[in-house]
């Protein structure tokens, strides 16, 4: 009886100790399991993404600027409504905590375990609204683990078939996870990054939002917003 109490608690201080040390992987990295599947269907969309951008046909052809920015308005819209749920997006890269994966359409349950998932009801870049982007802290590769690691002035890039645009960190800021309202659209060009707050649970939303600085368009003209505003004032005067 003796024997077998102490191979029992062996057992059961070897479990505590092999618990310990996972959830010790998982708050400093990430859970290793999710990550492959993760890393599976990253390279699968990075594949159809690359077709993708090799088959799209530019169509922005003007020189002015307001033309071009107008033209590449319209291509984010079309190319938004020839997504589904599922497809490749685009290629979202933040040098500040080495992202650089693929973005998938929808951020339902299923779809943010393949990567950094795009809210469907929101635009994207080009469109000049809302942009939002979600993704997992501790699963799935964990694409925003360090997500309160990006610094404002940092720069994001996010890579479409029509074109790179380029963001810069205006703000990071914790909300409640009941908080809708930061879905709304208020008319202005933002990309937004979410995940929750803090690791490990889902009671708050950590959210970081960049504005655009830059695009360059495939086939067209590169312009930044400030030129831009400048060309629209101009204009109009």
């Amino acid at each position: 009886m003796r024997r077998f109490s102490r191979i029992l608690g062996t057992l059961l201080i070897a479990a505590g100790v092999l618990t310990l040390a996972w959830v010790i992987v998982v708050w400093r990295w990430q859970d290793p399991f999710t990550a492959i599947y993760t890393h599976f269907e990253q390279s699968r969309l990075a594949h159809a993404y690359e077709r993708r951008v090799a088959t799209f046909k530019p169509r922005v052809k003007g020189s002015k600027l307001t033309t071009v920015a107008r033209e590449v308005a319209q291509e984010a819209r079309a190319y938004r409504l020839s997504l589904q749920t599922g497809s490749a997006v685009g290629r979202l890269k933040i040098g500040r905590i080495g992202l650089n994966m693929v973005v998938v359409q929808g951020t339902d349950h299923d779809t943010l375990k393949r990567g950094p998932g795009h809210y469907l009801q929101s635009a994207l870049p080009g469109e000049g609204h809302l942009i939002y982007v979600a993704g997992h802290r501790t699963t799935y590769l964990a694409p925003f683990a360090y997500i309160n690691n990006i610094r404002v002035g940092d720069f994001i890039t996010f890579e479409l078939p029509y074109g790179v645009f380029t963001y810069r960190v205006a703000r990071h800021y914790i909300v409640a996870a009941n908080r809708i309202d930061v879905l709304r659209d208020h008319g202005q060009e933002i990309l937004r990054l979410q995940a929750c707050h803090p690791r490990f649970f889902a009671t708050h939303r950590y959210l970081v939002d960049a504005k655009l600085v830059s695009v360059k368009p495939r086939g067209g003209r590169s312009y930044t917003t400030r030129k831009l505003a400048a060309a629209t004032k101009a204009a109009g005067s």
